[in-house]
């Protein structure tokens, strides 16, 4: 799909590869992005961004070959400048004996399957900027837990965690599982702007996550972190109290989902009565497992927090019990009982 703009603005392909070891749940989240949303970016209809040509396979009319050619030219250097985007975690090739974990389309030259982390080889080097999106591409997600047989790791496991691409910028990791839609749609635009000379340096944190989107934790956005501070924990599902002693990881996991909800501020794991496992955060899963067992930082806060919490309770309704009433000076009658002292106007 191509976008519509002036020709003064330089244009940008981007081009996604779906070939991870994924699910495709990030390419179907974004779909439902509305700030903004990937029609307005992929036509347009947002000022001052460049030409935009997106290659993605959720929505472009080409197929086959036709499709695969960006991708041909972008290796030749026939696409300048280009954003690559990866969705799902990269396996090792190197790992076993025959055959391969996963590809994208076929080398017209020997007629065989083109690993993912070959077109990795291929395209990093030329690209504008990398972006990983979702879990498995940032961190290796799910995909990469103890145990599992191909070796899979992220993007910048990949690359390098001090990898840079041609315009200087580190790989942009994108964590979720499956991604918020908002935020990789709004990764895309500040990348596009920032292509067109319209902001700077996208702002990474440690673990190359964009600092405005993933700055608080979960805990900080979540509007039950107010029963946290009182000690006023759920013990059930269906409870709008707070959720650490279920299993929620909340406090410790930098993600923007309550605050910003998940489809035009609405929903959102705790907001909907799930607990938080993490799946922003490098270390998942295996540092956050077993799911739905209250964290182990969660027993020594936890009961600190009771403790504390039960006295600002007490408190709050000694307080409340005074201001949960009119004032005594609104009441008929022919006294003013107000306060107020009469001058000689009156």
């Amino acid at each position: 799909m191509t976008a519509r703009m002036t020709e003064s603005v330089p244009e940008v392909h981007i081009l996604w590869i779906n070939a991870g070891l994924s699910c495709d749940g990030d390419s179907v989240a974004l779909t439902a992005a509305t700030q903004p949303t990937i029609e307005e970016i992929a036509l347009g209809a947002l000022p001052g961004l460049p030409r935009v040509h997106l290659h993605w396979p959720l929505i472009d009319y080409a197929t086959g070959e036709d499709f695969l050619s960006w991708f041909f030219r972008a290796e030749r250097g026939e696409l300048e400048p280009f954003i690559l985007v990866v969705e799902g975690s990269i396996p090792n090739e190197a790992v076993k004996r025959e055959g391969y974990w996963c590809g994208f389309g076929n080398d017209p030259a020997t007629g065989q399957p083109i690993t993912t982390s070959e077109w990795l080889d291929r395209l990093a080097p030329k690209a504008w900027a990398v972006v990983a999106a979702g879990t498995c591409a940032t961190y290796g997600g799910i995909h990469a837990m103890a145990g599992n047989p191909t070796g899979a790791m992220g993007v910048p496991d990949y690359l390098g965690w001090n990898w840079r691409s041609k315009a200087g910028i580190p790989v942009v990791c994108v964590p979720g599982c499956p991604i918020h839609p908002d935020n990789m749609a709004e990764t895309l635009l500040y990348l596009l702007y920032q292509a067109a000379g319209r902001a700077p340096m996208i702002p990474l944190d440690e673990a190359l996550r964009p600092k405005w989107l993933f700055g608080a934790t979960v805990h900080q956005g979540c509007d039950r972190a107010g029963y946290y501070e009182e000690g006023d924990f759920a013990t059930e599902y269906g409870s709008p109290k707070c959720l650490v002693k279920l299993g929620c990881w909340g406090p410790v996991v930098k993600c923007n989902v309550p605050k910003r909800g998940w489809i035009n501020g609405i929903g959102g794991c705790p907001n909907v009565g799930g607990i938080c496992i993490a799946c922003t955060m490098p270390g998942f899963p295996d540092k956050f497992m077993p799911f739905m067992d209250a964290p182990p930082g969660s027993v020594v806060s936890g009961t600190l927090s009771q403790v504390y919490g039960t006295v600002i309770r007490g408190l709050r309704q000694i307080t409340l019990q005074t201001v949960d009433k009119e004032p005594k000076w609104r009441r008929k009658g022919s006294e003013l009982a107000t306060g107020y002292e009469k001058t000689r106007y009156d």
